[in-house]
C-alpha cells in the first residue's frame, strides 16, 4: 500500500503497473492475410443467396427467425439489416394473429424467440404472448421443462423484459434449472455448451466478435448446419480481422510516434486493450475513423487518469485542470515538465477529431469536446482532494462526481460526433445539458462494474472513494455485501 501523499515525499506513488505484452515490435510482426478477389466475390454471391433465404416469403416463420438468430450471431447482421426489418416486420404483424393469441401450433422455442427478436430490434411486442404457457393457477406449464430448447429460448428472451414485467420474471426463475440438463449424459453436447453459455452471460451483455468467433465453432458443429452462411461468416471474419490488425498496426504506430507510453513510465501502456475495447463497441470495417479515433480518446483517458490517480501531486493536479479549462496552447509553459507533452497530445488529438468532424459535416464541435474534457478533468481533481485528504465521501457525492470521472459522457459524445451522418440542433441542445438519461444511465453501469473489477486493487493502492468503499462506510455492511 502506498503510504501517504505528501507533497513533500521526494518518492512519487507508483502503481507498480506490468509492461503491456502487446508491444510494436510484436504488433508489427502480425500477419496480415488480405482478402483476394476470388474471396471477396465468392462473399459478394453468398451475401445474394443469404439475402433470397432472408425474403422467402413461402418459409415458415420459426425458420425465419432461426436463420436471423443465426445471422447475428455469427457477425453477419450489418450486411442484411434492412431484409431483417423486411422480414420481421411480416412476422411482427403475424404476432397479433389467431394462431399466436391461442397458442395454436406454436412451441415455446417460437414464441420465445419471436418475443426477443422483435424487442431486440425495437418492436412494441406484449409479454402476453408467454401468456399461453400458463396453467389455470398462472404458473408455466409443467410439460414445458421438458422441452430444453424452449427453455433455453424463454431464458434468453427473460433479458430483454421492462421494469415492472413479472410474467418476465417468472420466466427467468422459471428456467433458471436449465443447468441441471448440463450435468448428465442425455443431453446433445451441444445443445450443453449452447446452455453453458448462455447461462455464463446474457447475449446482450457479450462482446459481438467475441460471440461471433465462439457461434463459428459452435454452429460448425450443428448437424442442421447451414454451410452457406458458415462459409459466409468464416470469409467475413477473416476479412474484418484482417481490416482490425491493419488498423492495430497504424494505432501501434501512433503511440509510438507520440511517445507517453515511453516518456510516462509510470502510466499503463494499454493501446491494444484500448483498441480491442473500441471493437467491442463497434467493429464493422466502415467505422474504421470511429475505433482510431476512439483508440486515441481512451488511450489518453487512460493515460491522465493516471495522472491524476498515481503520479501528481495537488497542486500539479490542480494546474493541469486549469491548463485544460483554458484550453490555449499557451498553457504548457504552466505546467511541469512530464504533464506538457500529455497536454499537448491532448490538445492536438482533440483538435484534430474536431477538424475532421468539422471538415467531413460542417459542424464545429470543439467547444462540446473541450467542455467534456474539462468535466472529466474537474471530477479527476474532485477524486485527486479526497484521496490526498483522506476523505471518504457520501455514496451520493461519489455516484455524482461518478458520472463524469467514469469517462462515459466524453467517450459518448465523441461516439455521437464520429459515428451520426447529420448532426442535428435537437442533439447539440441534449449534449449541451450533458446528462442526457441515456448517458446518465450508461454512465452509472460503467462507473459501478468498473468499481466491481477495479476495488481490490484501488484498495490496496490506498484509494480512499470507491462506490463500494463509500457504501460500506455510510452503511456499516461488509465489503461482500456492499
Amino acid at each position: 500500500m502506498v503510504q501517504g501523499y505528501s507533497q513533500q515525499t521526494s518518492q512519487r506513488p507508483s502503481a507498480n503497473y506490468q509492461p503491456t505484452a502487446w508491444n510494436s515490435d510484436f504488433i508489427e510482426s502480425l500477419k496480415n492475410h488480405n482478402t483476394d478477389e476470388i474471396q471477396k466475390q465468392r462473399a459478394k454471391k453468398l451475401k445474394g443467396e443469404i439475402r433470397a433465404m432472408i425474403g422467402d416469403k413461402d418459409a415458415n416463420p420459426l425458420t425465419t427467425l432461426e436463420l436471423i438468430d443465426d445471422i447475428q450471431r455469427l457477425g453477419l447482421s450489418s450486411y442484411f439489416d434492412k431484409d431483417i426489418k423486411r422480414a420481421l416486420d411480416r412476422i411482427f404483424l403475424s404476432v397479433n394473429g389467431p394462431n399466436v393469441r391461442t397458442g395454436q401450433k406454436s412451441t415455446i422455442h417460437a414464441i420465445a424467440l419471436c418475443f426477443r427478436l422483435c424487442r431486440q430490434h425495437g418492436y412494441e411486442v406484449s409479454q402476453d404472448l408467454l401468456q399461453v404457457f400458463k396453467d389455470k393457477n398462472g404458473n408455466f406449464m409443467e410439460s414445458l421443462s421438458k422441452d430444453i430448447k424452449g427453455l433455453l429460448s424463454l431464458y434468453k428472451a427473460s433479458y430483454f423484459s421492462f421494469e415492472g414485467e413479472n410474467l418476465m420474471e417468472e420466466a427467468k426463475v422459471f428456467t433458471t434449472h436449465l443447468k441441471d440438463y448440463t450435468k448428465g449424459e442425455t443431453v446433445d453436447k451441444d445443445l450443453v455448451d449452447q446452455i453453458n453459455h448462455a447461462l455464463e452471460m446474457p447475449l446482450h451483455h457479450r462482446m459481438l466478435r467475441l460471440e461471433a468467433r465462439w457461434y463459428i465453432e459452435a454452429y460448425g458443429r450443428r448437424r442442421d448446419a447451414n454451410y452457406l452462411l458458415l462459409e459466409m461468416a468464416k470469409l467475413d471474419f477473416n476479412m474484418v480481422q484482417s481490416i482490425l490488425q491493419g488498423e492495430l498496426k497504424d494505432m501501434s504506430r501512433w503511440w509510438s510516434d507520440i511517445g507517453l507510453g515511453k516518456k510516462m513510465s509510470f502510466i499503463r501502456d494499454r493501446l491494444m486493450e484500448c483498441f480491442f475495447w473500441t471493437v467491442g463497441m463497434v467493429f464493422e470495417p466502415k467505422f474504421s475513423n470511429c475505433r482510431k479515433s476512439l483508440t486515441k480518446l481512451t488511450a489518453l483517458i487512460t493515460t491522465i487518469d493516471d495522472v491524476y490517480d498515481v503520479y501528481g501531486y495537488l497542486d500539479e493536479l490542480e494546474l493541469f485542470t486549469a491548463a485544460v479549462n483554458r484550453w490555449d496552447i499557451k498553457a504548457v509553459e504552466t505546467l511541469p515538465d512530464y504533464m506538457k507533452l500529455c497536454f499537448l497530445v491532448l490538445y492536438d488529438t482533440t483538435n484534430e477529431i474536431a477538424d475532421g468532424i468539422l471538415k467531413h459535416k460542417r459542424v464545429n464541435i470543439i467547444s462540446y469536446l473541450t467542455r467534456a474534457w474539462v468535466d472529466l478533468c474537474t471530477a479527476f481533481l474532485v477524486e485527486a482532494k479526497w484521496r490526498f485528504n483522506r476523505e471518504i465521501p457520501t455514496f451520493k457525492a461519489y455516484l455524482d462526481n461518478g458520472l463524469a470521472s467514469i469517462s462515459g459522457v466524453l467517450i459518448l459524445d465523441h461516439v455521437y460526433f464520429l459515428l451520426t451522418e447529420t448532426i442535428t440542433k435537437e442533439a447539440l441542445e441534449c449534449i449541451e445539458k450533458k446528462y442526457h438519461p441515456l448517458v446518465e444511465c450508461s454512465s452509472v453501469i460503467f462507473r459501478l462494474s468498473n468499481d466491481l473489477a477495479t476495488s481490490k486493487a484501488e484498495f490496496e493502492r490506498g484509494e480512499s472513494a470507491n462506490a463500494i468503499l463509500c457504501y460500506m462506510h455510510e452503511t456499516g455492511l461488509s465489503e461482500q455485501e456492499a
